[in-house]
């Protein structure tokens, strides 16, 4: 199963059920309508799996309130200060790829370990 990495205060919002998109510059793509497990670090996984239900490309200055909160911040600015923490910049025309996903229940986690069904991974 494919993993995808989170800083762990976004793992918790994810969980928490506030944090439902997320948006990379890296050249790693996830498909939509798969199942990934996410990790903490490159060592460390965790028991919690999302299911990518819509990918798109967006400038970052299209970022609205909507997706900020989507995001798990209270703003737009909030989101522009974490991604200047994280890539060191923000450019408003830069292209990046946006996610939107769901955590699944532990039942539908269960489901995945015991089926293996390569659609879902």
């Amino acid at each position: 199963m494919t993993l995808v990495i989170f800083r762990e205060e976004m793992v918790d919002q994810i969980v928490s059920g506030v944090k439902t998109q997320t948006r990379r510059r890296s050249k790693i793509t996830y498909k939509e309508g798969r199942v990934y497990q996410i990790k903490l670090n490159w060592f460390k996984k965790t028991e919690h799996h999302i299911r990518i239900l819509k990918v798109f490309q967006q400038r970052l200055g299209d970022v609205s309130h909507e997706e900020a909160r989507k995001e798990g911040f209270s703003s737009v600015e909030g989101f522009q200060a974490k991604w200047v923490e994280i890539y060191g910049s923000w450019n408003p025309d830069e292209m990046v790829t946006a996610y939107e996903f769901k955590l699944l229940e532990n039942r539908d986690q269960a489901k995945l370990n015991g089926l293996g069904s390569r659609k879902d991974q």
